[in-house]
């Protein structure tokens, strides 16, 4: 009989819950439930640009609402289907996506008092409020702790679990005391799955805390308290209360409780893994392995690599963490991106296109830009629309476009956008080549992968390699689900080990996109240029002279908006 297993997907805007069948990795079904606060999903403060929020009961909520949606849409599809037959879930989500919670593990933001402070909320991985912060823990890393620094890539980001905390306790102290721990999404929905929410029982994920909070066992895991209340004392405290040991995808969190199973619809007892990043565990469901890049596309991309666990493996600058078994038990998870990419593409659409989306918006720039030849418009772009996450690791960093003349058309800006994005892909694959790191194949995953071929040729003429698609419109959520499948195991239905798993449940489409020579040939011109105008702008000053020019930019902003109108 056939078994199945459910991957959850937290997204930016929504979450989604997809029914996997074990053998092959068939969709038994899926449902998307649109996160109900904020725009989109997401709180926003016009007065804070850089600030992104979530409410924790869009979490819970979606929780149910997707299960019971795919529940239902699998036993619509086929009768034979019986939630008694799914056997195991997985998790993954954004982050770093950091929320406060109290002694009992309950978001500070069911709390009336906190019902509608956003720093009771979840802290979305978008949110860069905590800018300062991640230069100062870097500097003091730098002096102090260089090792901590080394294998997060050198530089300590915005986005990241420590720069968030130590921005909560400087701007909300109430909140921050109030907070008994602050756990990652990743960590907190398998928690509240497996009744272990509670601070001394929850289960970290190895992914979250290598990734995103300095965790390493070549330190015995997080930093130390001395450096942490160094920079803040309510750090220390935090620090006091985390474990000194994290968990892999292959390794079950618990199982599922009596009350969530009678409100999902399912079987108590379903073993549960241990949760993730939603790009790791989309590296997962393409099949990632030794030798393949893997790029998750969507607003953002992730660049996930794995390579064997090597103690002699070189640090790598301005990479998002060298983690063992953050991706793949047995491997080193390698993890960089772009902190904008669709984004960018959404951005032009909605807010500066001629007409916006109702004239036809994303579909009619896309035809107007696939008749336009490599480097006929004049433009060149830097891909910085949300800061840099790889390999400047400076959110302070901005978009820009240069060659702008009179007769510039939208669809020429739209191009060099597209454009903008493959040169930093590009910058990202070199750094992985320029350390050692074996790159055979580059699978591409994610809606804009899937839905815009323009992209996907632009970016094998950039890269001059072949792109491969991952053959699951859902790699995050399949990833998530075979990690289900392993903690099930092969004697319930489900796999033992992850290339099992992969064998059995990945693969990717027919279509190939092979650079064309004479694209390649003009591309290279330009990304020689696109490496110029990133060093000027995006090196320290005194290598370039030129990167303090978006910071200044954002100081003058900053200090205007907050006047007095």
């Amino acid at each position: 009989m056939a078994k199945y297993v459910i991957g959850l997907d937290y997204g930016t805007n929504s979450v989604r819950a997809l029914i996997a069948e074990t053998r092959t990795g068939a969709e038994a079904a899926a449902f998307v439930w649109p996160y109900a606060h904020g725009e989109e999903g997401v709180i926003l403060d016009s007065a804070q640009p850089d600030l992104a929020r979530q409410h924790p009961r869009d979490y819970a909520q979606g929780l149910e609402e997707s299960v019971r949606g795919a529940l239902r849409e699998a036993a619509a599809a086929d009768p034979a289907f019986r939630p008694d037959d799914v056997i195991g879930i997985g998790v993954d989500t954004t982050g770093s996506t950091p929320l406060p919670l109290d002694a009992q593990g309950q978001p500070l933001a069911f709390q009336e008092a906190f019902a509608d402070e956003p720093a009771a909320m979840a802290w979305l991985w978008k949110d860069h409020t905590a800018h300062a912060e991640a230069a100062e823990i870097t500097a003091r890393a730098e002096k102090e702790r260089p090792a901590y620094l080394a294998k997060c890539g050198g530089i300590y980001s915005s986005e990241w679990y420590w720069a968030k905390l130590l921005h909560a306790a400087r701007t909300a102290p109430a909140v921050f005391e109030a907070a008994h721990t602050w756990a990652e999404l990743a960590d907190w929905i398998p928690a509240i799955l497996t009744g272990t929410d509670t601070p001394e029982a929850m289960r970290r994920s190895i992914c979250a805390a290598g990734h995103k909070a300095m965790f390493h066992p070549a330190w015995g895991g997080y930093p130390d308290e001395a450096f942490l209340a160094d920079l803040h004392p309510g750090l220390g405290r935090v620090r006091r209360a985390l474990p000194g040991q994290a968990f892999h995808i292959g390794q079950a969190v618990g199982t599922l409780t009596d009350e969530w199973a009678n409100r999902l619809g399912l079987s108590a007892g379903i073993p549960v893994a241990a949760g993730a990043f939603d790009a790791h565990l989309g590296a997962v469901g393409s099949g990632v392995k030794p030798g393949v890049l893997v790029k998750i596309i969507g607003t953002s991309t992730c660049d996930i690599a794995v390579a064997p666990l090597d103690p002699a493996f070189p640090d790598i600058p301005g990479l998002c963490g060298i983690v063992p078994e953050s991706v793949l038990p047995g491997c080193l998870g390698l993890e960089a991106g772009q902190s904008a990419v669709g984004d960018i593409f959404d951005w032009f659409v909605r807010r500066i296109a001629p007409g916006g989306p109702e004239r036809g918006g994303h579909e009619s720039l896309t035809r107007e830009a696939e008749r336009l030849r490599p480097g006929q418009s004049g433009l060149l772009a830097l891909d910085w629309f949300n800061g840099n996450r790889t390999v400047l690791v400076d959110q302070r960093l901005t978009g820009a476009i240069l060659g702008l003349n009179l007769q510039t058309s939208g669809p020429e800006i739209y191009r060099a956008l597209l454009e903008a994005t493959a040169m930093g892909a590009r910058v990202i694959l070199e750094r992985f080549e320029e350390y050692g790191v074996r790159i055979e194949r580059v699978v591409n995953c994610g809606g804009i992968s899937i839905k815009n071929p323009l992209v996907m040729q632009i970016y094998a003429d950039v890269l001059g390699r072949p792109l491969e698609i991952s053959r699951s419109a859902q790699t995050c959520a399949l990833g998530a689900a075979m990690a289900g499948a392993v903690v099930a195991g092969a004697d319930k239905g489900g796999h033992a080990d992850f290339d099992a798993a992969a064998a059995a449940m990945t693969g990717v489409l027919e279509q190939r996109f092979e650079p064309q020579p004479a694209a390649v040939e003009t591309y290279n011109r330009l990304y020689a240029l696109y490496k110029r105008v990133h060093d000027i702008f995006g090196v320290r000053e005194e290598v370039s002279g030129g990167s303090d020019v978006m910071k200044e930019l954002l100081a003058i902003r900053d200090e205007v908006r907050g006047r007095p109108a």
